[in-house]
């Protein structure tokens, strides 16, 4: 059982740890399961308790998700290590990103943007590079 009964989780992912990520819709949340002790860690969102997380993500152990109820959506990145958010717009809006997958070789995300139907790719940069 979650902590908070005002959790309302959208999607989950897994890093290398075995840490369980998911993003709490309903109070604007990126949180953390270990399943091993039952510990929830929670991070406040770029854009607030009101972001409304969705779509999410795992890539090199880097959370990446979607703020959904931003105008236009906001494209979040989140390290594990330094627990540092970045977050960019997504062009056209995104209409809400539901789903998020990397690509093969883990170079980029394919998002699904249902309020557009439409289907984006965002080309991502290793860390450190420019």
């Amino acid at each position: 059982m979650l902590p908070d009964s005002r959790t309302r989780i959208r999607r989950m992912g897994v890093t290398s740890d075995d840490m369980i990520w998911y993003g709490d819709w309903s109070n604007g949340k990126l949180s953390r399961f270990d399943p091993k002790t039952g510990e929830v860690k929670s991070y406040e969102g770029p854009s607030g308790p009101m972001s409304q997380p969705y779509g999410m993500t795992v890539i090199d152990d880097a959370i990446w998700y979607v703020e959904s109820n931003t105008r236009p959506n906001a494209l979040v990145r989140f390290d594990p290590k330094t627990e540092k958010f970045q977050s960019w717009l997504i062009p056209g809006g995104g209409g809400i990103v539901r789903h998020m997958m990397p690509t093969a070789g883990g170079q980029g995300i394919a998002i699904s943007m249902s309020g557009l139907s439409k289907v984006g790719i965002v080309d991502i940069l290793p860390p450190n590079s420019n």
